[in-house]
């Protein structure tokens, strides 16, 4: 005789009598929770690799803060010595100048009172010794001018 129920015939030979649309719904319904539980499995883990990127990101930032506060402190500090280091050596120059400064301005006023001394003691001296100056300056500023330059075009034209 032959079957009637051509939708219930035996596949693979199990005797179960499940039609292969009746097993491929039962292993549709199977996967579909299994991905919906890998799906639900992935979501979690992506969440905690979220967070993770999150705190190693403020961990980051927390360190690149300390390291640039560093580094700024090590700047202010350095421009700091410097400036202190400038400040200090200016001061010791211009002690140096000013010391230096205070004893020619020193040695000036006495050579110029020993100076004074002198001309008050012998003015005969001092009147005879600055005319005498003033005639050999006026004397060797007129040999430089003259062998220094040549006559002068002007002076040909009136006597000519």
């Amino acid at each position: 005789m032959a079957d009637n129920n051509t939708g219930t015939t035996p596949a693979s030979g199990n005797g179960k009598g499940t039609t292969s649309a009746a097993r491929n719904r039962g292993a549709s319904r199977r996967s579909g929770r299994a991905s919906g539980a890998s799906e639900a499995a992935m979501k979690k883990q992506i969440a905690e690799l979220k967070r993770e990127v999150s705190r190693l990101n403020r961990m980051l930032a927390d360190q690149a803060e300390e390291t640039a506060h560093g580094w700024y402190q090590s700047a202010a500090d350095r421009a700091s010595d410097l400036y202190s280091g400038a400040a200090d050596r200016a001061s010791d120059l211009y002690s140096g100048a000013t010391g230096r400064a205070s004893r020619a301005a020193r040695q000036l006023r006495s050579n110029a009172q020993s100076v004074s001394e002198t001309v008050q003691h012998n003015p005969g001296t001092f009147s005879t010794a600055v005319a005498l100056g003033g005639v050999i300056g006026v004397l060797v500023g007129l040999a430089l001018a003259r062998s220094s330059q040549p006559e002068p075009d002007w002076f040909h034209r009136w006597h000519r």
